[in-house]
């Protein structure tokens, strides 16, 4: 590995070839692969009875190994003196009609359309460097010049994007066909193993130039053909393959506990992604028996949000009690299809090897792991398109519990859940049913139609969505001296509308005001999860910032709670919920004047910069004295419960304790209230008063 060049610009110096093939000697340079590698790709099209013009042919064995196997035709050119006597001098007595000759590939003396294919062995990605491709689309010219119709111009090559890029520019140009071959790595030791891919460029020349281009990749010598449509496509797989590779030369040789590697396989006829796995190391010096090298764990359909799977602390906690040397964690894509585990297992084997530890026995079993043994569930009942939001869809999924849930997501961000509720059959009460954490075995499809399921509104999925809701014992609500006090609650952000539906079926004498920006989020909200404003439940379409504004400018009515829970579709800033501009002085300052004396500000936090919300919470505080935080075990959310007023601070030691005694009046009160269509609401409100935290 010493002896590649330190520059790509070497490669094109004919000084640097003439002082590295002196140095090389009888040792040919093989880093492109030798016959064996490339013998069935060559095969594949270039016939023993053709004309072959060899450029920049080096004192590679190859041409001497395809001499001796039948191709009694090849004329051997390079711009090296040194390398050409050598070459000659090699072969003189054994193969006497092999001939080599100096000469600059850009200006030969041979008759047009006198060969029958050309053969470049790296001679283009030498080139390519050099005057700013000038001298390899001189090269190319040339070729193209002695080439006859029906000739090929195979090129074996590295594939750097500016490299391929300007020869298939220049084929296509011409009007000729382009095929390239991402061939396979062989079984060959970690330390003579090269991390790029090697690939043959094929190009065929027509006798009229064709009208649309004709691109093709393959991988292996005998994969199919994927026809693709323009240059940044193919080029856009070849950079896959480079990469796919990089990452399995990393992989067989080091472990990292610390990283989370993943990659996408995608299906070959679509294009659509099927898999994603990710590699999850155990931590050095934990102890793993012999025998467990290397698993494979499939993630349920429909589970690939959980925290287990989806955050990096979940999959260490899933490798560590799985208990094997690397795990790697496959989850399953929407659109597609799975018949059973077997399958699934058939399909992934061939590519999992390559992502084993470094050192596995050859002979090692590798086990695929999951759920029950089975794949989980998953139905996809709507699809749209959002302006605002992009692409989304609405789907049906067997939870690990044994319950169905449906699911809003935006394809833009598959792995978040934008909002979730629980199904039951249309004719069965809620009440009965109690929320149970504890896995059980899922089956293959629920024996409930869609059709005959409704939306259990007296379950909170979000566990964001409980503490919000628990944060109303800090007005009192359902004790004694609030028996009759109405509740009036401003909510910014809708979602499936499970939060303010709760609020309205279960919580006395509310109503509830929802501003919502997405028109669309309101008809999947109405149409998919069982979403019915009424009089003390209504929905403002709008900004919830103008919305804010409006009310302040119009004075005189005031909310008990000030609810935000609304994402941020800006992924570039470490938080995720809410927008930046929630959280600003102004914004907050209208809030607190849109609040009771009694009021609270609740505010759904998600935030992975830690600097950005020691930030956020100081502006918060310097508007509300007194922040109680609760962090969501396992998620990043943490939901604040803020109150303000002259007395807020002293009251603030004192504030915990008292909470306990409401929590216990506003679970009968929720209890005791039920004007919604189910019986019960399931909530613990003492279990979530508990881990409280004053900031």
């Amino acid at each position: 590995m010493s002896l590649l060049p330190r520059t790509a610009e070497e490669f094109s110096s004919a000084e640097y070839w003439e002082r590295f093939f002196k140095k090389r000697g009888e040792k040919a340079f093989e880093w492109y692969g030798d016959y064996n590698k490339l013998c069935g790709v060559l095969h594949k099209y270039i016939k023993v009875q053709d004309k072959v013009l060899v450029v920049g042919c080096g004192n590679s064995e190859l041409s001497e190994q395809m001499y001796d196997v039948g191709y009694k035709h090849l004329t051997n050119i390079d711009i090296s003196e040194t390398v050409v006597n050598h070459m000659n001098q090699r072969n003189a007595e054994r193969r006497p009609g092999l001939t080599f000759q100096q000469m600059d590939a850009t200006q030969t003396p041979y008759e047009e359309a006198s060969y029958q294919a050309a053969l470049d062995k790296g001679t283009l990605d030498a080139m390519a460097s050099e005057e700013e491709g000038a001298l390899a689309r001189n090269m190319l010219t040339e070729v193209a010049r002695v080439l006859s119709v029906g000739g090929r111009y195979v090129c074996v090559t590295l594939a750097q994007e500016s490299v391929i890029k300007l020869a298939v520019d220049r084929f296509v140009q011409l009007g000729w066909a382009v095929r390239l071959h991402c061939l396979q790595e062989e079984n060959r030791s970690v330390e003579d193993s090269f991390a790029l891919p090697v690939f043959v460029l094929v190009c065929t020349k027509f006798r009229q130039p064709m009208p649309m281009p004709i691109l093709e990749m393959c991988l292996g010598e005998d994969g199919a053909p994927t026809r693709l449509t323009q240059v940044s496509d193919l080029l856009s797989a070849v950079r896959e393959h480079q990469a796919y590779s990089v990452l399995k030369k990393r992989l067989r040789t080091s472990t990292d506990a610390s990283s989370n590697l993943s990659l996408t396989l995608s299906h070959t006829k679509t294009g659509l992604p099927r898999y994603t796995l990710t590699v999850q190391d155990c931590p050095p010096g934990a102890k793993v028996p012999r025998s467990n090298q290397f698993a494979i764990f499939i993630v349920p359909q429909g589970s690939e949000t959980a925290w287990l799977y989806s955050s990096s602390e979940g999959r260490r906690q899933l490798a560590a009690s799985a208990n094997f040397r690397r795990l790697v964690i496959v989850a399953m894509h929407r659109n597609q299809e799975y018949t059973d585990m077997q399958d699934v297992q058939s399909e992934l084997s061939p590519m999992v090897m390559d992502l084993a530890p470094p050192g596995m026995p050859a002979n090692q079993q590798v086990p695929f792991l999951s759920v029950g043994g089975d794949l989980g569930w998953r139905e996809e009942v709507s699809r749209g398109v959002s302006e605002l939001s992009g692409e989304y869809c609405v789907e049906n999924v067997k939870g690990e519990d044994g319950e169905l849930y449906r699911r809003l997501v935006f394809l833009s961000n598959a792995a978040l859940v934008q909002s979730e509720s629980r199904l039951v059959p249309s004719n069965t009460a809620s009440g009965h049913k109690k929320k149970n954490k504890k896995k059980a075995k899922p089956t293959t499809a629920p024996s409930t139609s869609s059709t005959s399921l409704s939306v259990d509104s007296g379950f909170l999925c979000c566990a964001h969505h409980e503490v919000m809701v628990a944060g109303l014992t800090m007005l009192g609500v359902g004790t004694p001296q609030n028996k009759d006090v109405p509740v009036s609650v401003l909510l910014v952000g809708l979602g499936g509308g499970g939060l303010p539906q709760f609020l309205r079926d279960f919580v006395p004498n509310v109503t509830v005001e929802v501003v919502e920006l997405d028109p669309v989020v309101m008809h999947v909200a109405n149409e998919w999860f069982g979403f019915r404003p009424d009089d003390r439940l209504t929905v403002t379409l709008g900004d919830g910032l103008e919305r804010i504004c409006a009310l302040e400018k119009e004075g005189g009515r005031l909310f008990d709670v000030i609810m935000f829970d609304v994402d941020n579709k800006d992924s570039t800033v470490g938080m995720s919920c809410p927008p930046a501009a929630f959280v600003e002085t102004s914004i907050l300052q209208k809030v607190r004047s849109l609040l009771t004396p009694r009021g609270i500000f609740t505010l759904n936090l998600v935030c992975r910069d830690s600097v950005l919300r020691k930030s956020v919470l100081e502006r918060v505080s310097a508007v509300f004295p007194t922040i109680i935080s609760r962090k969501i075990e396992g998620e990043v959310n943490e939901v604040l419960l803020c109150s303000h007023g002259e007395n807020a601070t002293s009251k603030a030691a004192t504030i915990l304790p008292s909470l306990n005694q409401a929590g216990k009046s506003l679970q009968s009160a929720l209890y005791s209230n039920r004007t919604g269509p189910n019986s019960s609401p399931h909530i613990d409100i003492a279990e979530l008063l508990k881990d409280l935290k004053i900031e």
